[in-house]
C-alpha cells in the first residue's frame, strides 16, 4: 500500500530550492555557453591558427560539439546515482566538475605555446563540461518539480530553465564588456581567459547556496517506500524490482515511449537555440559583415528578454497544459526560420535584435514547460534517469552538431536557405513527438515505480485529466 503523500513545502523552503537550482544551472550554463561563444570568436585563432578562418571556426565548433557527446554519458551516470542516492548530492558534484573544467580552460596554454597538445587538452576539458552538464539539468529541474505542487509546477520548474538565458546573458555580457574595453590583441592575448577564471568564484557561490537546501521530499518518500518493499521482498524471497536494481533498465522497460517523446521534443528546441545564440555570431560577422560587438550585444539583449518570458510560458502551461504551449513554440520557430535570416541580412542592428529576440521568445515556449513535462513523464525512482536520458541523448543529434551543420551549410552554399530548412525539419520532428504525447499537467509525482501502486494525489489537487503520465500502460 502506498504511503501518505509527501507534505507540501512551505513557500520559503520552495523559494530556497528554486533559488539554489537557478543559481546552479546559471553557473553551469554560463560555463557551457562561454565555451560556445569563445569557439566562435577566439578558439579558431588561438587553438587552430593554421586553418582558413571558416575552417578554423568549424574545427572550434567541432570541439564544442564534443561536449554534447559526453552529455549522454553524464545523463546515464548521474541519472543512475541520482535515482539511488538522491538529487542533491549529484547536483553538488556536477557543479564542482563543470566549474573546475571551465577554470582550467582559462589556464590552458595555446597552440603557439605547446602546439597540438593545446587543442587536445581543450577537447578533454570540454568532455568534462559535457559530462557534468549531462547530469545537472535533470537533477535541477527534478529538485524543484518534486518540491512544488502540481497546480503551479510548470511555473516553478521553469525557473531552473531560466538558468540557460541567465548563463548566456552573463557569458555574453562578460565577453561583450571585454571586447569593448580591450584591443583585439589584448583580448586574444589574455582577455579571453578572464571569463573562464571567473567561473571559480561563481562555483563557490553556487556551492554555498546549493548545500543549504533539503533533498526532494518526493524522493525521500520514495526511498522509504522502496526500503519497505525491499524488506518485504527479502522476507518472501522475491526478486528486487528493476527500478531498485538499475533505474536505466526500468526506464527502458516501462518508459521507452516517453524517452522517445522527450528526445523528439528536444529537436526543435535544441537546434533552434544553438543556431540563434551560437551560430549567429558566425553568420553575422562572416556573412553580413557586422562587428563581433554588434552580434554579442544583440544576443545579450535578447537573452535578457528570454529570461523574463520563460516563467510566463511556464505559468501558461499550468493553465492550458504543457502540450499546447510546447506546440505553439515549435510552430513559431518553424514559421520564423526564413524571416530570421532575412532580417539579419539587412545588416542593421535593430533587425538583428528583432530576429534573435523573436526566435528566443518562441524557443522559450518550448523550453519553459519542458522541465515539468519531462519530470511528469517518469516515475520517481527512475525519473532522474528517464528525464536526463531523454533530454541529453537528443542533444547529441540536435544541439551538438547544430552550429557545425549550420556553418558547413553556409560554407557550401553561401546562403541561409539550407539552414532555415534544417531548422524547419527539426520543427516537424518536434511537432510529431509532442503531438502524440499525453498531456501531463496535474500528474502525480509520488509514484514509486510502475511495479507498484501509484502514490496518492498531491494535497489540494484533483486529477481531472488523463491517467498520470508516470504510469505506462
Amino acid at each position: 500500500m502506498a504511503s501518505a503523500a509527501a507534505p507540501p513545502p512551505t513557500p520559503s523552503s520552495l523559494k530556497r530550492v528554486v533559488a539554489a537550482s537557478l543559481i546552479g544551472t546559471t553557473i553551469e550554463w554560463y560555463d557551457f555557453f562561454l565555451y560556445g561563444a569563445a569557439a566562435a570568436l577566439v578558439f579558431n585563432k588561438l587553438f587552430f591558427p593554421d586553418s582558413e578562418p571558416l575552417v578554423g571556426t568549424l574545427l572550434a565548433f567541432l570541439t564544442y560539439a564534443v561536449g554534447f557527446a559526453a552529455r549522454p554519458i553524464g545523463a546515464l551516470v548521474f541519472g543512475h546515482y541520482g535515482d539511488r542516492l538522491g538529487r542533491k548530492k549529484l547536483l553538488v558534484l556536477s557543479l564542482l566538475l563543470m566549474g573546475g573544467a571551465t577554470f582550467a580552460i582559462g589556464l590552458l596554454p595555446t597552440h603557439a605555446t605547446i602546439g597540438v597538445a593545446a587543442p587536445l587538452l581543450l577537447t578533454a576539458l570540454r568532455l568534462v563540461q559535457g559530462f557534468a552538464l549531462g547530469g545537472e539539468w535533470g537533477g535541477a529541474v527534478l529538485l524543484v518539480s518534486e518540491h512544488g505542487d502540481a497546480r503551479r509546477r510548470g511555473f516553478w520548474a521553469s525557473w531552473p530553465q531560466t538558468g540557460a538565458p541567465a548563463g548566456q546573458l552573463i557569458a555574453t555580457g562578460v565577453l561583450a564588456l571585454l571586447t569593448a574595453t580591450l584591443s583585439e590583441a589584448a583580448f586574444l592575448s589574455w582577455g579571453w581567459r578572464v571569463p573562464f577564471l571567473l567561473s571559480g568564484v561563481l562555483v563557490v557561490i553556487g556551492l554555498w547556496v546549493r548545500l543549504a537546501v533539503d533533498e526532494s521530499p518526493v524522493f525521500k518518500q520514495a526511498m522509504e517506500q522502496a526500503a519497505a518493499r525491499k524488506a518485504a521482498q527479502a522476507e518472501q524471497g522475491a526478486e528486487v524490482s528493476a527500478a531498485e536494481r538499475m533505474p536505466l533498465v526500468a526506464v527502458l522497460r516501462h518508459h521507452w515511449r516517453d524517452v522517445l517523446i522527450a528526445m523528439g521534443a528536444r529537436m526543435a528546441e535544441n537546434i533552434s537555440y544553438y543556431v540563434v545564440t551560437a551560430f549567429i555570431l558566425v553568420y553575422a560577422t562572416e556573412q553580413v559583415d557586422l562587428s563581433q560587438q554588434t552580434a554579442l550585444n544583440a544576443v545579450l539583449i535578447a537573452s535578457a528578454i528570454h529570461f523574463v518570458t520563460i516563467p510566463v510560458w511556464g505559468a501558461l502551461s499550468d493553465r492550458i497544459g504543457r502540450r499546447p504551449v510546447y506546440l505553439l513554440g515549435a510552430a513559431g520557430v518553424g514559421l520564423w526560420a526564413f524571416p530570421f535570416f532575412a532580417l539579419i541580412d539587412t545588416g542593421t542592428f535593430g533587425n538583428l535584435l528583432l530576429a534573435v529576440t523573436v526566435g528566443l521568445i518562441f524557443h522559450g515556449a518550448m523550453y519553459a514547460p519542458q522541465a515539468a513535462f519531462f519530470a511528469e513523464l517518469f516515475a520517481t525512482r527512475m525519473r532522474y534517469s528517464g528525464a536526463s536520458i531523454g533530454a541529453q541523448f537528443s542533444s547529441v543529434l540536435a544541439g551538438a552538431p547544430a552550429p557545425l551543420i549550420a556553418t558547413a551549410l553556409l560554407a557550401d552554399f553561401g546562403s541561409s536557405t539550407p539552414i532555415a530548412l534544417y531548422v524547419i525539419a527539426a520543427v516537424l520532428l518536434t511537432l510529431l513527438a509532442v503531438g502524440v504525447a499525453r498531456e501531463t499537467r496535474n500528474s502525480d509525482l509520488t509514484e514509486l515505480d510502475p511495479d507498484g501502486p501509484a502514490g496518492p494525489a498531491e494535497p489540494g489537487t484533483a486529477d481531472t485529466g488523463p491517467e498520470p503520465a508516470g504510469r505506462t500502460v
